[in-house]
Formats: C-alpha cells, sequence, structure tokens
C-alpha cells in the first residue's frame, strides 16, 4: 500500500465530513479509499483526517496567503488535499518530502484533483518553506468565526478559549464500571477518577483486558455525571459500587423499586447507570435503530430495563415516576474535543431550532414525575440558549423549581457548580471532558 493511498483517504474523509456534511464516522464508512486500507495504512489516514479537523479554522487561516485565491475558489477535492498536506507538515512533523509528493501523488488518483496538481504541489512545497506558526493564531480561531461569537457570548472570551484550549488535545477513553470502579481500573491498569470514572490507558478500547465482559462501558466522565447527581438527590449519595444508598449510607432496598425514567435514552449509557444503581428504569427514545444499541449495551452489561420507542413530547407512563433523566437533543457543541467536525458541518439555522425542542421536552418530563420527584436536564452543549436559557424559561412559567447541585455531590467537578446551582462542565487547564451543562428541577406543584 502506498502513502499516497492513506493520504488519498484521508482527503476523502475531509471531503465527505466538509462537503456532504458527514460525521468523521459517518465518512469512514462511506469513504470506499478509506475502506480500501487496513492496519497502519488506515490508523495513519484517520490521525491526518482527525487532526486536521481539531484544528481547521487556523489550517484555513494558515494557508490562505499562500493562495493567490480565496480557498473556497480551489475544488473541494483540491481543498481537502491541501489541508491534509498542511497538517503533516506543520502538525504532524512528517518529513517534507513524504508530505508534499505523496500527497499531490494522491491527487494523480482522484479525478476531481487530477488537473490541479500542479497548483497542489507548488503551494505545499511553499507551505514547507514558509511554515506558519499556528499558536500565534488565536485558539478560538480554529472554529468558524460564528461558532467563536456564540461560545463567547455564553462562556465569555476566557470560557471559550479553554473550550477550545480542550479540544486542541487527543481526547482520552474513560469508563464507567457496571459495580466496582476500583476493581476495573485496577484490571485494565487504568486511573481511577473523583468523579468515579476510570481513565484508561492509551490504545483501542478493544485492547483493553476483560474488553466485552459487560464490567464496563465507555463514557465521558461528565456524561456520567447527570445520573449520578439524579440518584443523590432522590436517595442520599451514589455508593463508590455504584448502588444507590439511603441517607444513612446504608443499601437501599431493591424491592422498593424506586422507578427512573430516561428519556432521549439511547444509546445508553446513562440508562446503563441507572440500572447499575438497582433502579426499576425505563428507557425512551424515538430512534428504534438507536434503541437497538441500547439493547445490545443491557445484553452485554446483564442489566435490564423496558425500552420504549415512542416520541417523549407525547409519550406518559401508566405511572409517574420517581426520577427522570432527560438528556435533551443539543447541538453537540460540547463534544468538539471529540468530534472537532461538528464545528464545520452544522450551521447557525441548526442550533437554532433546538431551543423549542427542548423546552417541550423539559415541559414533557414535568409531566411523567410523581409530586416531590426529581428531574435532571442536561445537554452537551455550552450554549445558554440550549442550557441555562431553557431552564429559566420553565422556572418561569412554573413548570419547575430548582434543586441546587452541592459540591459534596459532585466530585471532581465541584468548581463546575454555577451561581445557580446548576453545573457546567467546562474543561479547565489539565480536565478532559465534555462540556456538558445540567440542572436538577423538580416539577412544580
Amino acid at each position: 500500500m502506498s502513502g499516497a493511498e492513506a493520504r488519498r483517504a484521508a482527503a476523502d474523509l475531509l471531503f465527505l465530513s466538509l462537503e456532504k456534511r458527514r460525521t468523521l464516522d459517518q465518512a469512514m464508512a462511506e469513504s470506499t479509499p478509506f475502506s480500501d486500507l487496513d492496519g497502519s495504512d488506515r490508523a495513519f489516514a484517520r490521525a491526518i483526517a482527525s487532526a486536521a479537523l481539531r484544528e481547521l479554522g487556523r489550517i484555513d487561516r494558515a494557508l490562505a496567503p499562500l493562495l493567490s485565491r480565496p480557498l473556497q475558489a480551489a475544488s473541494p477535492a483540491i481543498r481537502a488535499l491541501l489541508r491534509v498536506g498542511a497538517v503533516q507538515l506543520w502538525r504532524m512533523d512528517v518529513p517534507e518530502h513524504a508530505a508534499v509528493s505523496e500527497t499531490v501523488e494522491a491527487a494523480k488518483d482522484w479525478p476531481d484533483a487530477r488537473s490541479g496538481g500542479a497548483f497542489l504541489n507548488a503551494v505545499l512545497r511553499r507551505a514547507a518553506a514558509e511554515r506558519p506558526d499556528l499558536d500565534a493564531l488565536p485558539v478560538t480561531a480554529i472554529w468558524p468565526d460564528w461558532l467563536t461569537a456564540a461560545f463567547e457570548d455564553s462562556l465569555g472570551p476566557e470560557g471559550a478559549a479553554r473550550l477550545a484550549a480542550a479540544q486542541l488535545a487527543e481526547p482520552g477513553i474513560y469508563l464507567t464500571a457496571k459495580t466496582n470502579a476500583a476493581a476495573v481500573a485496577e484490571v485494565i491498569s487504568g486511573e481511577l477518577l473523583p468523579n468515579g470514572s476510570v481513565r484508561a490507558p492509551g490504545g483501542p478500547v478493544e485492547a483493553l483486558a476483560e474488553y466485552g465482559s459487560g464490567d464496563w462501558w465507555v463514557q465521558d466522565p461528565a456524561a456520567a455525571l447527570p445520573a449520578r447527581l439524579l440518584m443523590a438527590c432522590a436517595s442520599g449519595n451514589p455508593s463508590k459500587s455504584g448502588m444507590v444508598m439511603d441517607k444513612s449510607g446504608e443499601d437501599m432496598n431493591r424491592s422498593s423499586e424506586v422507578t427512573a425514567i430516561d428519556l432521549c435514552a439511547a444509546p445508553g449509557g446513562k440508562t446503563l447507570q441507572l440500572c447499575a444503581a438497582g433502579l426499576k428504569v425505563t428507557a425512551v427514545d424515538r430512534s428504534k435503530p438507536r434503541l437497538k444499541r441500547l439493547e445490545e449495551n443491557l445484553a452485554r452489561t446483564g442489566l435490564s430495563a423496558e425500552i420504549i420507542a415512542a416520541d417523549a413530547e407525547t409519550w406518559r407512563p401508566a405511572a409517574p415516576a420517581d426520577l427522570l433523566l432527560l438528556d435533551a437533543p443539543c447541538s453537540a457543541l460540547g463534544t468538539l474535543r471529540r468530534h472537532p467536525e461538528g464545528a464545520f458541518i452544522k450551521r447557525p439555522e441548526d442550533i437554532a431550532r433546538f431551543p423549542d425542542v427542548q423546552y417541550r421536552l423539559l415541559k414533557a418530563a414535568t409531566e411523567m414525575v410523581r409530586p416531590g420527584g426529581t428531574i435532571l436536564y442536561c445537554v452537551c452543549t455550552p450554549l445558554k440558549a440550549e442550557g441555562l436559557d431553557v431552564v429559566e424559561r420553565a422556572i418561569a412559567e412554573g413548570l419547575v423549581t430548582r434543586l441546587p447541585v452541592t459540591p459534596e455531590e459532585a466530585a471532581g467537578f465541584a468548581d463546575c457548580i454555577t451561581d445557580h446551582g446548576d453545573v457546567l462542565t467546562l474543561p479547565a487547564s489539565g480536565a478532559s471532558h465534555d462540556a456538558f451543562f445540567m440542572s436538577r428541577l423538580s416539577p412544580s406543584a
């Protein structure tokens, strides 16, 4: 397999993501040049595409002075190859000859790029000779201007910069244990974190000890927090083993059947947490294919829940639940460290549609919980319009009251508690987790 084929595959991944608005995972599943690779060539192609997407805005800014016309004037195929070549030169320490010659060679195998080979060669040679200082550009320049403005409006310039800096770091793998997190950490040679998550060692998740055992599942530390906060409010603090504890620290009687609903549940990480805690769980999602993944996850872990395919806005349980977790559909802009292509495949109009949907789901959730019960509303985005503003609207309209989170309940995230008593897991220096907003609520009487 030639180096040119790996570069061609990497460029195809960028083409599918940026021109066809596919996620990188979708692009890898659809790309024929990528599927034709195997082993280290496939890993290299993915690494090139991921590195380019992670810092795309800066790369495009640095390419602009090397071009006689705007980057957007080039064909999509040439744009993709320019980015592939530039990121190799500027961020991946690939030898200059290989980065330039193999990328130019890749254009010869792509009909849409073949006529631009000479132009590509000239620009990449100049990129090798006049290497820019990407770090001198603002860290928020990795995003489109409209997205930087949106983040700064919600988080302030410093908060937006923190979010961007987190995106530049390669994300790690984190696990949630079904029962004993300390034992899982020991078995996989991982690190038990203060919040109860386990940081896995480097390498593919499939290579971890006891992979497929059902003793753990992959879950970002911030994504694991909502279920823990929900259970902590209902019945004291969750035990280290994941069992729900009463306020004296004793295990709750499982026969008491604390009931919980997980709305928009698939693929099911939070459902698994609630089930592992001994709750009687109903998982609701409108997507049957995604619910299939939830069923597979339940089977793998040996856990059980009632699974319902329904629209959460109109579905209602036979009896009100004690607890409800609503991980509402959102822009997912808090997950850019793992899915950096999201910054470029989303548009402002895509994001604008979410707040009304989120509010309707939260309003529906208030009709599914008993008086005195608890709702945990969360979204994997730090934008105020999808988080705080939705909650404040529900409070203003008398639908819910806030149940503030305490530092003791948010181990590992105490500094993420807001003045309102909500949680915004904005990454700090050295932290590696997604940006979630979560608010704990009770339906108004």
